[in-house]
């Protein structure tokens, strides 16, 4: 039996089934489409040479999203919850809403759901316009997808159901409670992979150091230039970076890690290339605003002996804001904090630094990170027949 409102009982609607796998394929687009954004913010922390499909500018990049820390949400990539919300829609709708006996029940609560879905939708989009200043195509049209589920939910019910939709939801409640069983079977299940999620999900995107406890030889090349690994080392790499680089940090983790599988075979060097248009005259706009600050105070570091620290603090909070808090600095690193805002105007710190740009800028180095080996420059990451002579 169809129910129609009177005010649609000119209308002849398109068969139920048509309403509902409509529905079904809205909802199994959102997943798919999750599960691709899971595997992308996966791909994005832990493989130095990957690249996703939509990494097409600055303002239209997928990456650029992912690797933002609203990105997450208690302590899982929001894909990953997509994936659970779409999964649990399509089982709600195939189980109860799709029942033969009962086909329009469970619409107004399909209905509840999407629209849920569409307000985060919203939430999602003011954080990549006013926050990020990037989309991901693929966040979009999962966007696109809610609406549209929201849009074909309250469909149904106008084509199907003769109920005002405060009492429409009443009835659907009454509905679940006549399938007990289904109902805590689907909710526990729910709640289970919530917890699950919560508490095991694995924290791939912190690229933390201090998990390495092996102490790596450091020192000062010649020309007073930071360097780890070993001072015989076949394979000498010379970084340019910027604190403010996502790639940058990605790479420092993974190069860190194979210095520490191979001690004896790899030596890097550091060199200071910031993307920050007040110290750098490659960028004509504002860009990485921070980044030349951050690196004078590293320099000073330097001239501590606490440079490696300094650079893995940095490397750790990047992406959490541009702010730099000298006196959190200072106590947890053991430096002056008032030496160190000194050295941010001392000629000498600054000079260190533009020499450091001026070479990157003759070696036609115009982004970041880039490497020297053996006189040759390589951007964004290390070819992989390098690193198998290293492994080997």
């Amino acid at each position: 039996m169809q129910f129609v409102s009177s005010t649609d009982s000119h209308i002849h609607p398109l068969p139920f089934r048509f309403y509902f796998w409509v529905v079904v394929f809205l909802a199994g687009s959102g997943l798919t489409a999750s599960i691709y954004l899971s595997i992308s913010h996966f791909r994005v922390y832990t493989d130095i040479s990957y690249r996703s499909f939509c990494a097409i500018s600055r303002a239209i990049n997928c990456d650029t999203v992912s690797q933002s820390p609203y990105a997450i949400f208690l302590d899982a990539p929001l894909a990953v919850w997509g994936i659970l919300g779409y999964m649990f829609l399509l089982i709600f709708i195939v189980l109860i809403v799709g029942s033969k006996n009962s086909r329009a029940r469970g619409w107004a609560i399909a209905f509840t759901l999407s629209l849920a879905f569409s307000g985060y939708s919203v939430v999602l989009a003011f954080i990549s316009s006013y926050y990020i200043h990037a989309y991901c195509i693929v966040c979009v049209y999962t966007y696109a997808v809610n609406f549209l589920l929201a849009y074909m939910t309250w469909l149904v019910r106008r084509r199907f159901e003769n109920k005002n939709y405060i009492q429409a939801l009443r009835l659907d409640m009454v509905h679940l409670r006549s399938q007990p069983k289904l109902c805590l079977g689907i909710t526990g299940a729910l709640v289970c992979c919530i917890i699950a999620i919560s508490a095991y999900f694995p924290s791939y995107w912190k690229l933390d150091l201090a998990k390495n406890p092996l102490k790596l030889t450091t020192g000062i090349t010649e020309d007073g230039h930071p360097w780890i690994g070993s001072d015989s080392a076949n394979l000498v790499i010379t970084e340019y970076s910027d604190y403010l680089c996502f790639q940058c940090k990605k790479m420092n983790y993974y190069i860190r890690q194979l210095i520490a599988r191979h001690p004896g075979r790899i030596k890097l060097i550091h060199r200071h290339f910031p993307m920050d248009s007040r110290f750098n005259p490659i960028l004509k706009a504002p860009f990485h605003e921070g980044a030349g600050i951050m690196s004078l105070v590293v320099i000073h570091a330097a001239e501590n002996g606490k440079f490696w620290p300094v650079n893995d603090y940095f490397f750790k909070i990047a992406g959490h804001g541009n702010r730099i808090d000298i006196g959190e600095l200072s106590a947890k690193l053991g430096l002056n904090a008032s030496k160190i805002k000194k050295s941010l105007n001392d000629p000498n710190t600054r000079q260190k630094l533009m020499r450091d740009i001026e070479d990157g800028l003759r070696l036609g180095i115009t982004g970041t990170p880039s490497y020297e080996i053996n006189g040759k420059v390589y951007r964004g990451n290390i070819p992989g027949e390098i690193i198998k002579k290293v492994e080997s």
